[in-house]
């Protein structure tokens, strides 16, 4: 379990969030994350960790026996998959995930079906699911949600790791390590991700997914980032406090074109108009000048990549889709791959699997 213990929760949730870090690890001591909840938790080393362990779990499956092995890794173990956000995705790569580790997954993706549509508190249905399973993988509307459970697990008699699988508007921590080990892939035989120029362009403002990588990425040695969206969906302060504070290179622009041609990968994504505040309010924003066609692949470098975390709209013209720099369907299979490296890894299976002989 997590030092979660050792602190109450007034003291822990004033903590800026690298200093969380140290309450949310394994008490073994190995470095690997007891509760994922925020990108802050992973710095480079873990991260290749992470990313080894996802390529050797993939080399494994390639083989009958070695699936086989696989499925046998956490068969004891029991996955709660608690999506009260709607979700296509997260949910199956999660799901994916659990599988190929042979771990038994209950689910429930709409409140409506579970007895918080009778009055119950989220809180007392994690209590609750926490009575059933080994590990819960959490999708909430709800800021900061995940991070209140991991501690009221923690001080429970029945502790077991949270997973956050994207919290409000916040941290989506596990889209973010699918993207990393996308980039890490992408540019493994090509120089690596060092001193690249990473373009985010969209809804930088509500985009959780943004936020998550961004941080993610100043664990590498000189990436520039390149934040173009309108006015009104501009990056937020925060995220770039955290680069000013690191000494992290980035510009804004209003320009996407000028960036595609200096970038290595674009990272597009939609107008998250479900945090609106009134029901249009993001129709009204002129985005006509941020979507990725066939213009802006013409000025995207060979070796360059095009990168969403998906659901898209019109952001990216469809006549992308086949072009080999396109990797967001690719980086969609990437998110089982480094999801089942996480849970192996909060599970303590991490040496078992890079040790074993398939």
């Amino acid at each position: 379990m997590a030092k979660l213990t050792e602190i109450g929760w007034d003291e822990y949730s004033a903590l800026p969030l690298e200093s969380k870090k140290p309450y949310l690890m394994r008490l073994e001591g190995d470095g690997m994350p007891y509760h994922t909840l925020f990108a802050q938790q992973f710095d480079r080393a873990l991260l290749e960790r992470l990313c080894a362990l996802a390529n050797r779990i993939r080399f494994i499956n390639k083989s009958k026996e070695g699936a086989l092995y696989l499925k046998n890794v956490l068969a004891h173990k029991r996955a709660m998959l608690y999506f009260s956000q709607p979700s296509s995705r997260t949910f199956l790569s999660h799901l994916a995930a659990c599988q190929l580790l042979g771990i038994t997954t209950g689910s429930v993706r709409d409140a409506a079906t579970s007895s918080e549509f009778k009055g119950e508190s989220r809180e007392d249905s994690i209590r609750t699911f926490s009575s059933y399973f080994d590990l819960i993988i959490m999708r909430s509307p709800e800021q900061g949600l995940a991070e209140k459970m991991a501690w009221e697990l923690s001080n429970s008699d029945r502790p077991i790791p949270i997973l956050n699988a994207g919290s409000g508007k916040d941290q989506h921590p596990t889209q973010a390590l699918l993207d990393i080990y996308t980039l890490v892939r992408s540019f493994e035989e090509k120089g690596g991700l060092d001193g690249r120029t990473v373009v985010f362009c969209g809804d930088l403002l509500r985009g959780r997914t943004v936020r998550s990588l961004s941080y993610l990425l100043t664990d590498f040695d000189d990436v520039r980032q390149i934040f173009v969206a309108p006015e009104e969906l501009r990056v937020p302060d925060d995220v770039i406090a955290i680069l000013k504070a690191k000494g992290i290179r980035y510009e804004i622009r209003d320009d996407l074109r000028s960036a595609v041609r200096e970038a290595d990968a674009v990272y597009m994504t939609r107008i998250q108009d479900e945090w609106d505040a009134s029901a249009g309010e993001s129709a009204k924003i002129d985005t006509s000048r941020f979507k990725f066609g066939a213009e802006e692949l013409k000025l995207l470098g060979k070796d360059g990549i095009i990168m969403h975390p998906l659901p898209r709209r019109d952001e990216i013209a469809t006549c992308c889709d086949r072009d080999p720099r396109a990797m967001y369907w690719r980086q969609m299979r990437n998110g089982m791959w480094i999801r089942s490296a996480l849970i192996a890894g909060t599970f303590g299976y991490e040496r078992a699997i890079m040790d074993c002989g398939y």
